[in-house]
């Protein structure tokens, strides 16, 4: 499975952002695809993420501000983010897996960044 992120940039606080995954090869087996987000000196976090069903989960600090989505026919997943704030930096990565939990593999794209200027 390859995956490839687009979006990300430089917004000023308050603003929005739209993030973009698309993937290709050995599709099928997936089912969960979502973001993780890296903010810099820290560890890689959940922010969100989708099941094929439409099921999803967001972490506490995004929730109200922050939709997943999913277009299975384009196999893509994307994320949108409001009222972003200065804590919302980092490099994001986009996630896909066959199930979510245990030990099952992740496939991951290429991060991109999104820096919030206060």
């Amino acid at each position: 499975v390859q995956l490839q992120a687009s979006g990300g940039g430089l917004v000023q606080a308050g603003g929005s952002l739209r993030l973009s995954c698309a993937a290709s090869g050995g599709i099928f087996s997936i089912d969960v695809m979502g973001w993780y987000r890296q903010p810099p000196g820290k560890q890689r976090e959940l922010v969100a993420f989708i099941t094929s069903s439409g099921s999803t989960k967001y972490a506490d600090s995004v929730k109200g501000r922050f939709t997943i989505s999913r277009d299975n026919a384009k196999n893509t997943v994307y994320l949108q983010g409001n009222s972003l704030k200065s804590e919302d930096t980092g490099v994001y990565y986009c996630y896909a897996r066959q199930v979510e939990g245990g030990t099952v593999p992740y496939y991951w794209g290429q991060g991109t960044q999104v820096t919030v200027s206060s």
